[in-house]
């Protein structure tokens, strides 16, 4: 995705544990990268030690009640801990929709292959749409599981924010096999055909860009050409600005050649 999107930091995602304001916003502030992107790996020994306390603290507050739930869930958005996975499941169930959300970025940061079932029929069933896009997010996460078609199909019919997170996604459940590679491109280049929202759009090529080393012709120059068209004709500087990293990295000469003859005749900006 490009660097100009905006990202959510852990201080952020913690906070949708507990602010109910983070449901009110629009398509123009959803986040379009990893929401724990910059958790950073590199702790030292304080802070390794600093996390193993906050985790134990955590585990007191999922088992305390719900008067100190919101905090545990914070952890664990934050934390690693196999041991909160038990916790975090049945509050999947709970009738609050912040709960439910909160819990199921807890399980993208603490992905177990007990989670897949339940978050799917969230994706499927939840009539919170706040709470499906975090599952679409999750999903991510559970690559290894059955994931590919129903992010598909929230990539079809889902509202702008799952459709957001379900592209994202499907790169990530696409790239484990060249198989899965085929199915996922097909869907991504429809939406980018199609989808109504540029950030989706922008989002498609990205993912595609991310899948194009799994695919095999024709499918790849399908995807090469897709990027070609939404470079001349897409509306959006923005999705056209997708499509123009995505030829540049692909670090094909010919293709460098094409889109310079582009720009030579002012066909591009």
């Amino acid at each position: 995705m490009s660097d100009h999107e905006n990202q959510l930091s852990d201080q952020e995602l913690a906070n949708l544990a507990i602010d109910p304001d983070v449901l009110e916003k629009e398509l123009e502030a959803e986040q379009l990268v990893d929401p724990l992107d910059e958790i950073s790996c590199d702790e030292n020994a304080d802070e390794t030690l600093q996390a193993a306390r906050d985790c134990d603290a955590g585990l007191e507050w999922l088992k305390s009640g719900p008067e100190h739930r919101l905090q545990g869930l914070r952890v664990f958005c934050e934390h690693r801990d196999p041991r909160a996975v038990p916790l975090l499941l049945p509050l999947l169930q709970e009738t609050c929709p912040i709960v439910r959300m909160s819990a199921v970025y807890a399980l993208g940061r603490n992905p177990s292959p007990a989670a897949v079932e339940p978050l799917l029929k969230l994706l499927q069933l939840d009539a919170n749409g706040y709470v499906r896009k975090a599952v679409a997010w999750s999903l991510g996460n559970h690559a290894d599981g059955p994931v590919l078609t129903p992010l598909v199909r929230a990539l079809q019919a889902d509202i702008a924010a799952v459709r957001l997170w379900a592209s994202v996604s499907l790169a990530e459940a696409g790239v484990t096999s060249p198989a899965k590679a085929d199915l996922a491109a097909g869907q991504l280049l429809t939406s980018l055909a199609i989808d109504s929202e540029p950030v989706v759009r922008s989002n498609c090529i990205w993912s595609l860009g991310r899948l194009i080393d799994q695919l095999v012709d024709p499918r790849r120059d399908e995807v090469v050409e897709a990027f070609v068209n939404a470079l001349v004709h897409d509306q959006e500087p923005s999705v056209r600005d997708e499509a123009r990293t995505a030829l540049e990295q692909l670090e094909n000469p010919e293709l460098l050649e094409r889109v310079q003859t582009l720009v030579d005749e002012g066909l591009l900006g």
